[in-house]
């Protein structure tokens, strides 16, 4: 993988994390009803941490259930030979 590449990868893994520390830092140093405004960037973030947590243990379900179904099947035996 390119180092551009990897990079942006690690940007976007950061993403969510950082909107939520957005989120916090706006909710904190606001005040009164302009506290609102933090609230859409807070639900965002958390919603995207939720949704990746729930696709990455799903993912790890089907992978287990695959190794799983592959070592219940025993290699078929090779024929006899004549």
């Amino acid at each position: 993988m390119s180092g551009t590449r990897q990079f942006s990868r690690d940007l976007l893994a950061l993403s969510s994390p950082l909107l939520v520390l957005v989120g916090l830092v706006g909710l904190l140093m606001r005040q009164g009803s302009d506290r609102l405004q933090a609230l859409p960037a807070l639900g965002i973030g958390v919603g995207l941490l939720v949704q990746s947590a729930w696709s990455w243990r799903r993912r790890r379900k089907a992978l287990l259930s695959a190794l799983r179904e592959a070592t219940s099947d025993p290699c078929p035996a090779p024929p006899p030979e004549p």
